[in-house]
């Protein structure tokens, strides 16, 4: 079999498949090539940006939670139409803030104007206040298969005692992202159906009860393993994805890294600056698969045959 002009077999009986992953947030747009007239997508939304009290003492252990994972999203065979354009947007991650300020949420990432798939991201870590889980949606009317996972939000002990908690691990392929914990539990909750591990409290000694550490992302090539976290902090990514930032151990004001892990972990808290400004939240992504018309290969989430293909463009 020869291949179609600019596509490169993979090997007998297999091929010509190909991908983009958007990866930069902000708006873009994806032309359909000639011979494609369906695609599989996922989408992952922003996390959330964590929350710190902005006065500069090393005592307090208030409750400022870190921000939410963001939602996943999947569909598979979505029907295209060779050379027109399609509209894709990419969720910023949300930015740490302070108690009299406020922290920002994540971005949602969407596939054509989010009326057919959208994954929205996290919400933004508040004081003493549980957050609701990112969601998502997929339009039942596109594909032939879809489903995802909501983001992991927080879990708060007490308004203060405990100090903050930790991001929300991104959402799964079929399952959510880990709740974000504080020092009432010794680690974040782990993620199901491939999500992102929550954040936890730091396990350093000085740090404890003061920052947690940011959750777990999640990755785009099918589902896999989900997240855990461990004793410092840290939330473990979900399908591949990267963890979050863990506490540090050192003493005041010394940058302590709790962003969140791409893609869509949320960032850590901070129970004052004293401790650092909380983590921001990992920023969205966008992966679309699709196969030339003709060819025998399936390419359906969450996990049949996802993998990096021989041919990739991140954008």
């Amino acid at each position: 079999m020869i291949a179609p002009s600019g596509v490169v077999a993979v090997g007998a009986n297999h091929i010509l498949e190909r991908e983009i992953l958007y990866t930069t947030p902000g708006n873009h747009t994806w032309q359909c090539p000639g011979g494609v007239t369906s695609v599989s997508v996922v989408a992952i939304g922003g996390g959330g940006g964590g929350m710190y009290y902005n006065v500069n003492t090393s005592g307090d252990t208030w409750a400022m939670s870190g921000g939410g994972g963001g939602a996943l999203a999947w569909v598979n065979d979505m029907e295209v139409t060779p050379g027109a354009t399609y509209s894709i947007r990419v969720g910023y991650g949300g930015q740490t803030g302070a108690y009299s300020s406020g922290s920002t949420d994540g971005g949602y990432t969407y596939f054509e104007g989010g009326s057919w798939i959208i994954a929205y991201g996290g919400n933004a870590g508040r004081y003493n206040t549980t957050l609701s889980a990112a969601t998502y949606y997929v339009n039942p009317t596109r594909g032939t298969a879809r489903g995802g996972g909501l983001g992991g939000v927080n879990y708060i002990s007490s308004n203060s005692g405990y100090g903050p908690t930790g991001g929300g691990g991104a959402g799964g392929y079929s399952g959510q992202g880990g709740r974000g914990r504080d020092d009432g539990a010794t680690r974040g909750d782990s993620g199901t159906g491939g999500g992102g591990g929550g954040g936890g409290a730091s396990g350093y000694s000085g740090t404890v009860d003061h920052v947690s550490g940011g959750g777990g992302g999640v990755g785009v090539y099918g589902e896999g393993s989900s997240g855990s976290s461990n004793t410092y902090g840290r939330g473990f990514g979900g399908s591949g994805g990267s963890y979050g930032g863990s506490p540090g151990s050192g003493t005041g004001n010394n940058n302590l890294t709790t962003k969140g892990g791409n893609f869509g972990g949320g960032g850590g808290g901070s129970s004052t600056a004293y401790w650092g400004t909380g983590g921001d939240g990992a920023p969205g992504a966008l992966r679309l698969i699709y196969r030339v018309t003709g060819l025998d290969t399936d390419l359906t989430f969450p996990s049949t045959d996802t993998g990096v293909r021989k041919q990739q463009t991140v954008v």
